[in-house]
């Protein structure tokens, strides 16, 4: 089947995230990766899209996420919202096997068939099960992409055109800004230049690169980009980290006053200005639940106190006089930001909106606390009709949080 000339600039492809196993891999290397995979799609996403220029960039026509509804439901909303299609893949066997391997592959065998004229593929997963679906792609003539959150199996790898390893994967999750991932061909390999190592192979130039990252960073770096900046000087880095096996031992190994912690998934740091120490000492930790609504349902980001005093301000002005919506938000606000609670016009807007959405009438006898209930109201059909899921803890943190304190339970 021949490819019709895309109407518009960029790479046509499909993206199809078995998420159990990408999710579990990175759970096993970085618990903190494996939270922003599940809940930030759009970040990893838009980093894959990224090309540079509109010929080289990626338009994902096809995205399908599949995933095991009765374990990991809660992150449905999330994928959702970033464009995703979300299969529930539930398990069908005594043994705890989902159907995500066929609902996969008959889905790509669809894109594949289709009349779009997808040119790269992506299968995130490292199950070497799919295999005989990457060979399919190759023998179509398409590219293909695998990334991987755990051990690949070589025959899998070799067969795929490019392998976004589980360190290069990392190293953008945990970055604070997407950027172009550059997947690592398994083919290629980097020319090597300079004194023998120890092991009597080339030293390779990825020890350059990795030198000048570690005395400029303004502190220790994690050990996930150390090797992402390796692999990007030297590829073949991959095979077995220039015979000591692992980066670990490697990094560990290049001197020059570079030390190296595997402490809280691997740091790198220059010993000449930091040391052990200056280690982040805690994980990330858990974002609240208004952080979590925030995320999937653009209610504003306020806190608990600025809530309050926007429903105080809110009763306040409407107790005063009628006035339009428009110039209503702009005294909440100007009476919000004198009471040292600052909130955005947008934001006085969206709670305004809310209100009418849950029926309310603003009337000169609304009070803060009815103004709360109604506003709280609105925001949990928000989260259900996102398919938001809340313990009742969380559910209690939820009503606290949006009714500013006025809902205790």
């Amino acid at each position: 089947m021949s490819l019709s000339p895309s109407r518009r600039p960029g790479i046509r492809a499909a993206m199809f995230v078995d998420f159990d196993n990408v999710y579990t891999g990175l759970l096993a290397l970085d618990p903190a990766a494996a939270k922003r995979f599940a809940e930030d799609p759009k970040h990893w996403t838009d980093a894959l899209s990224a090309g540079g220029t509109a010929e080289n960039s990626r338009r994902f026509l096809v995205r399908n996420c599949y995933l095991n509804p009765v374990v990991y439901s809660k992150y449905r909303a999330y994928w959702t919202r970033a464009g995703f299609r979300v299969i529930d893949c539930p398990s069908l066997t005594q043994q705890g096997k989902s159907s995500t391997d066929i609902n996969l592959v008959l889905d790509s065998m669809d894109a594949l068939s289709g009349s779009v004229g997808i040119e790269e593929f992506f299968i995130a997963s490292a199950d070497a099960d799919f295999t005989s679906l990457i060979q399919r792609f190759r023998a179509a003539d398409r590219m293909t992409t695998v990334i991987a959150a755990g051990p690949v199996a070589f025959a899998y790898r070799e067969m795929a055109d490019s392998v976004v390893e589980s360190h290069d994967f990392i190293a953008i999750l945990n970055q604070s800004a997407a950027e172009p991932i550059r997947a690592v061909s398994t083919n290629g390999t980097a020319p090597v230049s300079g004194p023998r190592a120890p092991q009597g192979r080339p030293l390779s130039p990825a020890v350059k690169d990795v030198t000048a990252l570690i005395r400029s960073a303004a502190g220790p770096v994690v050990g996930a980009m150390v090797a992402h900046r390796a692999l990007a000087a030297d590829p073949s880095l991959k095979a077995d980290w220039g015979g000591h096996g692992k980066f670990g031992t490697w990094v560990a190994q290049l001197g020059k006053g570079i030390e190296y912690s595997p402490a809280r998934g691997g740091w790198v740091w220059d010993a000449k200005r930091f040391s052990s120490a200056d280690l982040p000492q805690d994980t990330e930790p858990e974002p609240g639940i208004e952080e979590q609504v925030a995320r999937v349902t653009d209610v504003p980001s306020l806190s608990t106190a600025q809530f309050r005093q926007m429903f105080i301000a809110l009763e306040k002005r409407l107790r005063e006089h009628p006035v339009n919506r428009n110039e209503l938000a702009k005294q909440v606000r100007d009476d919000c930001v004198s009471a040292g609670q600052p909130v955005s016009r947008a934001a006085v807007n969206f709670v305004i909106q809310g209100l009418g959405y849950a029926h309310f009438e603003l009337t000169d006898t609304s009070t803060a606390a009815q103004l709360a209930t109604a506003w709280t109201h609105n925001v949990e059909e928000l989260c259900r009709v996102a398919l938001m899921e809340f313990d009742d803890d969380e559910r209690r943190a939820l009503r606290r949080w949006a009714s500013g304190g006025f809902l205790e339970s």
